[in-house]
């Protein structure tokens, strides 16, 4: 092929693949002069030729020096065509782009060397390769020659500067490519995509924003790097962001919005909060927007209320706070079941202050949406009555709060009472525990007289006659001594004369004979004195136990209480009176 281009001299040609790097650069000098001659003469038929043999026969040559010089040669020609370069780059730009991957570091760095050259003289016309070049740098600033990297990093910024001043320059054809590059994990890789990001953004004329969804997720990935300085400069470059987002008349909230929830969930603890921070501003400035993704937020943001770093902890109870005051409904995407499995999941969380969230989260939505959770009652239900299980008194009170607001409807009621009883018949401890604390919230939330009145009536029909007893200790102990039963022990003592009293005194008599010293308690307070006096004559022809001995023990020293200083004042005037007639 040399023999058909008697432009080039078989000098040239020899000093071109020659190992002096002087040789090959006084060759290129006269490829430069040659392509100048023959571009003042619009001859680019032999340009043409001349860059097909600095291609064929020397860029792409199995060896090495007759690359170095084909390379330094097409940079040559480059710069001798000029202005009229853009036409020939087509054919000029590939070789030299290949060379970037030669298993020679020396040919790598030539190939730099000469994109660089190429670069200055083409400038705009450039920017048609731009995809191909950053997917070349790209791979070069992980190289593992120093002086590639040098090379590397000053065609870089000669490309920025290019890209900056282009109006040819295309960030939608560019997007996937940034995209497939982000998840990249070289050090030096990273700092050359955050360095890009940075320059694009900082063009007016290009707008980064619209495509942050694209390459966010990256950018968070980043925040874990083990080099501070590529998490300083992630950092710097997502504060950026967010202050255009605070900026901009419109974001796209719910793309992103995904990919801060799957980060707020990071082992490491600068990116939890790093997107617990942008969660936090979303929920503020969008939303409405963020409707559908309310469960899916919510998720991150009951667990991080309980973090182990208090940074995230304030964050979370910010934007936990923000988003039960926004009031979405469900014809604007606002899913109530997903909310609702959120929060049934966040009660079996480890930590107290998450688990009380998520039950203020019940309460809310019962109070804004009743129908619709109480169609998810039995996905719930369950959940509520295992947390009063909970260790922690706080938890255990709001969810019989819970409970409470659900048995405001007379079905609900009902079902709330047998399953109590159920649970504390599956659960003694429970009962021993918690049975004091969840009876008295229940009477002070729903009405004493009422849950006493359905508790006596499911307690009759109970076949675990043991358990029965038990639970009628429980509540008679309660009934005699809890303050906010002082309503129903006052009902209860008149009733020899009130009828509505009689019927209570009825309706709690039949389950209270599952334990005679609770019966006594009952005809007692009830001042039914004969009926209690027959009771207690009936204990001596029984077999007498140690339990009942205990429950014996219990109401004499209730005897002495307030709670019966009626009694012994009606003893002690019936005795005044005996000593008279006496």
């Amino acid at each position: 092929m040399a023999d058909s281009v008697p432009p080039l001299s078989q000098s040239v040609l020899r000093n071109l693949a020659d190992k002096l790097y002087e040789k090959r650069k006084t060759a290129a000098l006269e490829v430069e002069s040659v392509v100048k001659s023959l571009t003042a003469g619009q001859d680019h038929e032999k340009i043409s030729s001349i860059i097909a043999l600095l291609t064929y026969d020397f860029a792409l040559s199995p060896q090495a020096n007759h690359r170095k010089g084909g390379l330094i040669g097409l940079a040559a020609a480059t710069v001798g065509l000029a202005s009229e370069a853009a036409q020939h780059l087509e054919k000029i730009v590939p070789p030299v782009l290949s060379s970037f991957t030669d298993q020679d570091s020396r040919v790598r760095y030539y190939a730099c060397e000469a994109l660089y050259n190429i670069a200055k003289v083409a400038r705009g016309d450039f920017i048609v390769f731009f995809n191909d070049i950053f997917d070349a740098l790209c791979k070069l600033s992980a190289d593992s020659d120093p002086n590639v990297q040098s090379a590397a990093h000053l065609l870089d910024r000669l490309v920025k500067d290019i890209v900056t001043e282009s109006d040819q320059f295309s960030i939608e054809e560019f997007i996937p490519l940034l995209r497939e590059r982000m998840n990249v994990l070289n050090p030096f890789v990273r700092q050359f995509l955050v360095g890009w990001i940075t320059v694009l953004d900082s063009v007016p004329d290009i707008d980064m924003l619209g495509f942050l969804p694209d390459f966010l997720d990256g950018l968070f990935n980043m925040l874990s790097d083990s080099s501070h300085e590529i998490r300083q400069q992630a950092d710097q470059a997502l504060a950026e962001f967010l202050q255009e987002i605070k900026n901009a008349p419109s974001v796209d909230y719910g793309r992103m919005a995904e990919i801060l929830v799957q980060r707020a969930g990071s082992p490491d603890e600068f990116t939890r909060l790093t997107s617990i921070t942008w969660i936090n501003e979303f929920v503020k400035l969008g939303g409405d927007q963020l409707v559908p993704y309310y469960a899916d937020i919510l998720g991150v943001v009951l667990p991080s209320i309980s973090d182990k770093e208090e940074k995230i902890r304030v964050v979370a109870r910010e934007t936990n706070e923000e988003l039960r005051t926004i009031k979405a409904e469900p014809s604007e995407g606002f899913d109530i079941g997903a909310v609702l499995v959120i929060a049934r999941r966040e009660l079996g969380n480890d930590y107290e202050a998450t688990r009380l969230e998520a039950l203020r989260w019940i309460s809310v939505l019962l109070e804004r949406h009743r129908t619709e959770v109480l169609s998810f009652l039995d996905d719930i239900f369950p959940a509520l009555l295992t947390s009063l299980s909970d260790p922690s008194d706080e938890v255990a009170l709001l969810v019989l709060e819970v409970q409470a607001c659900i048995a405001r409807d007379p079905q609900h009621f009902r079902h709330l009472m047998v399953f109590l009883v159920h649970r504390f018949n599956s659960e003694h401890s429970l009962l021993e525990r918690r049975g004091t604390l969840a009876l008295r919230r229940l009477c002070q939330l729903l009405g004493a007289e009422r849950v006493y009145r359905e508790l006596a009536t499911i307690l009759e029909g109970e076949a675990d006659l043991e358990f029965a007893t038990i639970m009628v200790q429980a509540l008679n102990l309660i009934l005699l001594t809890a303050p906010e039963l002082a309503d129903l022990r006052a009902l209860l003592k008149v009733t020899l004369s009130t009828p509505g009293s009689r019927d209570l005194f009825v309706a709690l008599y039949a389950s209270w004979c599952h334990s005679p010293i609770a019966t006594v308690s009952l005809c007692l307070l009830a001042q039914a004195y004969p009926h209690a006096s027959s009771v207690i004559q009936s204990l001596g022809e029984t077999d007498i136990s140690v339990n009942l001995l205990v429950q014996v023990d219990k109401l004499v020293r209730l005897l002495e209480t307030p709670i019966f200083a009626y009694l012994r004042l009606q003893v002690n005037c019936m005795n005044c009176a005996l000593s008279v007639f006496i």
